[in-house]
C-alpha cells in the first residue's frame, strides 16, 4: 500500500496532515522564554549551557529578495551553522539625514525572525562603520557633509552615529535571546577600529549608547589581527575580545600560493578571560575591477583551505568563529567601494552568490556537525604537541580539563605541504596508553589536509577511545546509538571502542575488520575509506551502535536535524532544509538536483514522510531505516533574448537642452576636507545631495573666442570615466583626474555651454579613520587655456536627490542619466516607438545608449532555477553598461576592465513566472553599443522556497 493510500485511509491527508504539523510548534512561533548569556575564558553560554558558536556571514542588503533570506539562512543551518552574522549598512537605509527606512528590501525585522524561525543565532553588527567593501564602508552619503573626522568623538559624528542606533536599535533590542524576543546573541560596537586613530572617549559613548537603546547581550569589537586594540579592561572596551584572521590575504591571482595556517594559541594572553573568538575568519575573498574573477577566490579558499584552516583554528582553542563570507551575494546599484569590488560578491564563499552549494559548503558542514555535536569541544586547554614517526606531521592537541577528552589536530608541520604522509604516534589518554596509534598500519595525511580526531569520548552510549577517522556527527536514535565517521577515499581507517563484555559486531555493508581485546576491553575496528561501509555493534554492556563509515565524498551525503520526536539523520538527496516529526509523519524540505534515493534514520513512530509537501513513498528497510525515491527537477529551458529597441540619450550635451529647474552649483564653503580652487565654486556632487551614481554638470560661459582648451579635474573614483561635450561637439573623455580637452576651432559660441558627464563609481571605504570616505566624486575645478570665463555650473543626478523619486529600490538603485531620470530604465516605459536593433549593436554616438526587450518566464513550479545574465564581446572595445532588470539596478558591466560577465538575476526581482523587462544604459566612445546578451542557468534544483515578486514602482509617466 503506498503512502498516499494510507493516508488516506488513516485520514491523515489534506486538512489533516497540515493539522498534525501545526500542532508543533515552529522554531520561534511562538515567545520564547528569556535566556541569559554568560562566557568565561572558554566559551560563550546560554543559560548556562556552553555553545560553540559556528557562524557564518550573510549580507541581507547585498540580495534584495526578502523570502531568498530563507533560502540563504536555511542553507547555512543545514550546514551545522547555529549563528548568522550580519552587518546592517546605515547608508543602506538612510538616504538622507533623519530618515531611516526598514521597509520591503530593508525590513530587517523580518530578516531577524526569519533567523529565529530557521533556529539560528544572530550576531549583530550595526557598526555604525562596516567596511565590508561598500560605499564607504557603509556611511550614509550625506555623512560626507560634516565637519567632523569620523570615527572619532567629534561631535557631529557622534551625533550622527547615536541617531543610526537609535533607529536600528529600536529593531535590535526587541530581537535578543535575553529578553525572549529573537535570536540576537551578541551585538558588535565599531568594525576593526585597530588603526594609529584610537578614540576610547567615541568607543566609550557607542558602548553606552547600546546598552541604553537596551541592548544586553554581551558587546564585542573586532580587531583587525590579535593585537590586543579594545580588549577587556581598556577604555572604552566592550564585553568580549574579537579579532580577524585573513592568512590568504586576497590573492586569487595564485590561488596555490598558500600561507601558512596561524596558531592562535599565542592570543590567549591577549584576552584570558574571555573566549577566543575570531569574529571575520577568511571564508573567501574580495576581487578587484580587472582581476581574475571569483572562481580563482574559491580555488583559493577551497575545500581543502576550509579543511586545514578551520580545523586548525579549534585545534588552537578559538570557540566563536566566523567565516566572512559565507554567502556572499551582490554589491548591486552602487553599492560597491569601486577600489576592492565590483558588482559579484561572490567572495568565492561556500555559497556562490547564484546561491549554489559545492565542495566547500560540504567541508564546512562536517566540521560544523562536528562543533556542535561534541559538546567537551566548547571546553578545553592546550596539551602537547606531538611528533610520532613522521617528523613531516604534527600532532597539536587540546583537552576538556572535565571530560578528559582530548582533540587531537593531524597535520603537515607545513601546513601548506602538498605531499602525502603516513605517521603513527603515542597516545596518553584517560583510556589507558598506546604506544602507537593506529595500532596496523599508519595514518593518512594527504597533501593540504588536516585530520582533527578525537579520543577519550562519551559518544552517547558508547566510550570512544579514539580514532583515526574523522567524527562527523553522532546522535541517540530509535535506542540506538548512530555515529558518522569519514576519511579521504582509500586511506585507512582505524576505530577503537571500549567494552565491559565482548559485544557482537555485525558488518551490514562494506569491509571491515575487527578484533577484541579482553585485558583492554577494546573492540578495533580496521578498515579503508571508500564510499559507505556500515558496521552495527550490539550487547558488550552498551547501548547498540550503529557506525556509517563513510568516505569524504560521501559523507557529503549526510543531513541532520532535531525534531520534536528526535533527532533525524538523512542521506541522499542535494539539500535537507528542514525536518518536523508530528505523530508518526516526518516533514522533509529539500532539494534535489537530479533524481536518487534517500534514506531516513529516524525514530521507530515515525512511518511516514513528506518531501517538500508532497507524500514519499517509503519502505522499512532491514536495518531499520525508511527508504523512498526523490524526483529531480524538470528541465528548463531559458528563452533567447531578442525583439531588442534602441535609443541613443545623452540630451544634455547640446547648448539648448533645458537645465533651468537642475541645481545651481553655487556653494562657495564647504565642510569637505577638500576645497575648490580660489575664486571657483564648489562642485562636489555630494554637497548638492546627489551621492550615488551618474551625474551631470553644465556650465555656462560666455566666451571670447579664444579660447583653446579646457582642463577639468574630475574624481570619479576607481575605474571611473568622465565625457565632455562643449557647445553639443564631443570633446573625449577622461578617467579619474586632471585632463586638457583641446577646443575644436568653431566650436565656441558667445554663448556656450560645456556639458560633462561623470560617473561616480562609489565612494571610498574609511578604514584608516583619515575620512577617505569623503574624498569628492564629481567635478572640482575647470580652467581655461587663453581665457578666463566665469561659468555658472548647474548639477543634477539622482532625480530627487536625498528626496528620493523611487524609495522602494533605495539609494544606491539610480544616478542621473537622463534614461534613469525619464524612467526609460523601468518597466512599462512605452518604448514601442525606438527603432528596432539586433545585439550586437553597431557603432553609435560617443555618450550613452539605451537597449530594451521583454521576455516571458515560466518556470517550473516548485522548482528554484537560479538565472543569469551574460554580456560578450571583444574586450578590445571601450564602453561600459548599467543592467536593470524590472527597474532594479542588478549590474555594472565594464566590457575593456572585466572581469564580470555574468550577473546574477535573484528570483523575486526576476519573475519566475511572467513578464520580465531588460533596460541596458551603454556608455562609450561610440566604438561599440553593447555585445550580445543572453540568459543562462547557474542551477537548477526541485524545491527552494517559495519568492514573492519584489514590488518596485513601474512607469507613471514623468
Amino acid at each position: 500500500m503506498g503512502i498516499g493510500k494510507r493516508l488516506r485511509t488513516l485520514g491523515l491527508c489534506g486538512a489533516l496532515v497540515a493539522g498534525l504539523l501545526a500542532s508543533t510548534p515552529a522554531a520561534g512561533a511562538a515567545a520564547r522564554p528569556a535566556h541569559t548569556v554568560t562566557y568565561d575564558k572558554y566559551s560563550l553560554e546560554l543559560d548556562g549551557k556552553r555553545l560553540y558558536v559556528w557562524s557564518g556571514e550573510f549580507h541581507y542588503w547585498r540580495l534584495p529578495s526578502p523570502d531568498l533570506w530563507r533560502d540563504v539562512l536555511q542553507k547555512m543551518k543545514a550546514a551545522g551553522f547555529n549563528a548568522v552574522s550580519i552587518y546592517f549598512d546605515w547608508g543602506f537605509h538612510s538616504p538622507k539625514q533623519g530618515v531611516y527606512d526598514f521597509t520591503g528590501i530593508r525590513d530587517v525585522g523580518k530578516l531577524l525572525d526569519i533567523a529565529q524561525e530557521t533556529g539560528i543565532y544572530v550576531i549583530a553588527r550595526p557598526g555604525p562603520y562596516i567596511n565590508a567593501e561598500t560605499d564607504s564602508g557603509g556611511f550614509p552619503g550625506w555623512l560626507t557633509r560634516q565637519v567632523g573626522l569620523a570615527r572619532t568623538s567629534a561631535p557631529d559624528y557622534v551625533a550622527a552615529a547615536q541617531e543610526w542606533f537609535t533607529a536600528i536599535d529600536a529593531i535590535l533590542k526587541r530581537r535578543q535571546v535575553t529578553d525572549g524576543g529573537g535570536p540576537i546573541v551578541l551585538y558588535q560596537v565599531e568594525n576593526e577600529y585597530s588603526g594609529t586613530v584610537l578614540d576610547a572617549g567615541y568607543m566609550q559613548a557607542l558602548v553606552d549608547k547600546a546598552r541604553a537603546d537596551g541592548i544586553t547581550v554581551p558587546l564585542f569589537h573586532n580587531d583587525v589581527w590579535p593585537g590586543g586594540k579594545w580588549a577587556p579592561g581598556k577604555p572604552g572596551a566592550p564585553d568580549l575580545y574579537a579579532f580577524d584572521g585573513y592568512p590568504n590575504l586576497f590573492d586569487c591571482r595564485n590561488p596555490q600560493a598558500w600561507k601558512p595556517a596561524p596558531d592562535f594559541r599565542w592570543t590567549r594572553p591577549v584576552s584570558p578571560g574571555t573566549p577566543m573568538f575570531v569574529a571575520e575568519f577568511q571564508g573567501g575573498s574580495f576581487d578587484p575591477w580587472g582581476g581574475p574573477g571569483y572562481d580563482k577566490c574559491r580555488e583559493l579558499t577551497d575545500a581543502s583551505f576550509e579543511n586545514v584552516f578551520s580545523k586548525n583554528n579549534i585545534a588552537s582553542g578559538l570557540t566563536l568563529q566566523n567565516f566572512y563570507m559565507t554567502y556572499g551575494g551582490t554589491s548591486w546599484g552602487w553599492l560597491p567601494d569601486p577600489n576592492v569590488v565590483y558588482t559579484s560578491y561572490d567572495y568565492g564563499a561556500a555559497i556562490s552568490e547564484a546561491r549554489q552549494l559545492g565542495p566547500k559548503y560540504d567541508e564546512q558542514k562536517r566540521i560544523g556537525y562536528f562543533t556542535q555535536a561534541v559538546e567537551p569541544l566548547t571546553k578545553t586547554d592546550p596539551g602537547p604537541d606531538i611528533t610520532g614517526t613522521n617528523p613531516a606531521v604534527t600532532v597539536k592537541t587540546q583537552s576538556n580539563p572535565d571530560t578528559r577528552t582530548q582533540f587531537l589536530l593531524a597535520q603537515h608541520k607545513d601546513t601548506t605541504s602538498t605531499t602525502h604522509e603516513r605517521t603513527a604516534f603515542g597516545l596518553t589518554g584517560p583510556d589507558g596508553t598506546y604506544a602507537a596509534v593506529p595500532q596496523q598500519g599508519a595514518l593518512d595525511v594527504d597533501g593540504r589536509e588536516a585530520k582533527l580526531l578525537v579520543a577519550g569520548y562519551d559518544l552517547g552510549g558508547q566510550r570512544l577511545v579514539y580514532s583515526t577517522s574523522e567524527l562527523m556527527t553522532h546522535a541517540r536514535i530509535g535506542g540506538r546509538d548512530t555515529a558518522v565517521l569519514y576519511g579521504g577515499a582509500g586511506q585507512d581507517g582505524e576505530t577503537v571502542l571500549r567494552y565491559p563484555s565482548e559485544p557482537k559486531v555485525t558488518v551490514l555493508e562494506g569491509v571491515v575488520d575487527h578484533g577484541w581485546d579482553a585485558a583492554r576491553g577494546d573492540l578495533r575496528l580496521d578498515y579503508r575509506h571508500g564510499g559507505l561501509a556500515r558496521v552495527r555493534v550490539e550487547g558488550g554492556g552498551r547501548t547498540p551502535l550503529e557506525l556509517l563509515i563513510a568516505d569524504t565524498a560521501a559523507s557529503a551525503a549526510f543531513w541532520k536535524q532535531d525534531t520534536a520526536a528526535g533527532p533525524v539523520l538523512e542521506r541522499g538527496s542535494d539539500l535537507v532544509r528542514t525536518a518536523t516529526a508530528a505523530g508518526p509523519l516526518l516533514a522533509l524540505t529539500g532539494d534535489t538536483a537530479r533524481a536518487g534515493d534517500l534514506e531516513v534514520w529516524a525514530p521507530p513512530s515515525i512511518r511516514w514522510v513528506t518531501w517538500n509537501g508532497r507524500p514519499l513513498p517509503v519502505t522499512r528497510t532491514a536495518d531499520g531505516t525508511l527508504r523512498g525515491r526523490l524526483d529531480g527537477p524538470a528541465p528548463v529551458t531559458l528563452p533567447a533574448l531578442t525583439g531588442w529597441r534602441t535609443r541613443y540619450e545623452t540630451p544634455e550635451r547640446r547648448p539648448d537642452f533645458d537645465d533651468s529647474t537642475w541645481t545651481a552649483a553655487d556653494h562657495t564653503t564647504t565642510n569637505n576636507p577638500t576645497k575648490p580652487p580660489a575664486g571657483q565654486p564648489v562642485l562636489n556632487a555630494d554637497d548638492y545631495g546627489f551621492h550615488h551614481g551618474d551625474v551631470w554638470y553644465r556650465g555656462h560661459f560666455s566666451s571670447s573666442g579664444a579660447e583653446t582648451a579646457v582642463t577639468l579635474n574630475g574624481i570619479t573614483g576607481n575605474q571611473g570615466v568622465y565625457s565632455v561635450w562643449l557647445n553639443g561637439t564631443y570633446l573625449g573623455s577622461s578617467g579619474s583626474g586632471t585632463h586638457e580637452f583641446a577646443i575644436p576651432a568653431g566650436t565656441l559660441k558667445p554663448d556656450s555651454v560645456l556639458s560633462v558627464l561623470l560617473e561616480n563609481m562609489g565612494h571610498n571605504e574609511d578604514w584608516d579613520v583619515n575620512d577617505a570616505h569623503k574624498q569628492p566624486r564629481g567635478l572640482l575645478s575647470a580652467a581655461f587655456t587663453g581665457g578666463t570665463p566665469a561659468v555658472r555650473w548647474k548639477i543634477q543626478g539622482t532625480l530627487g536627490g536625498e528626496d528620493l523619486a523611487d524609495p522602494v529600490r533605495g539609494p544606491v538603485n539610480n544616478g542621473g542619466l537622463y534614461g534613469e531620470r525619464a524612467g526609460w530604465s523601468l518597466p512599462g516605459f512605452p518604448d514601442r516607438g525606438w527603432p528596432r536593433t539586433s545585439l550586437p549593436a553597431a557603432r553609435t554616438e560617443p555618450g550613452v545608449t539605451w537597449y530594451r526587450t521583454e521576455f516571458s518566464l515560466h518556470l517550473p513550479a516548485g522548482q528554484d532555477t537560479a538565472v543569469g545574465l551574460r554580456i560578450d564581446d571583444d574586450p578590445a572595445l571601450v564602453y561600459r553598461a548599467q543592467i536593470f532588470v524590472n527597474g532594479w539596478n542588478l549590474g555594472r558591466y565594464l566590457n575593456n576592465v572585466g572581469p564580470q560577465h555574468v550577473f546574477s538575476l535573484p528570483t523575486g526581482i526576476l519573475r519566475a513566472d511572467g513578464r520580465n523587462t531588460i533596460a541596458i544604459a551603454s556608455w562609450g566612445d561610440g566604438a561599440r553599443g553593447l555585445g550580445q546578451v543572453g540568459l543562462v542557468d547557474l542551477g537548477t534544483h526541485r524545491g527552494g522556497v517559495p519568492v514573492a515578486d519584489v514590488p518596485g514602482p513601474a512607469y507613471r509617466g514623468r
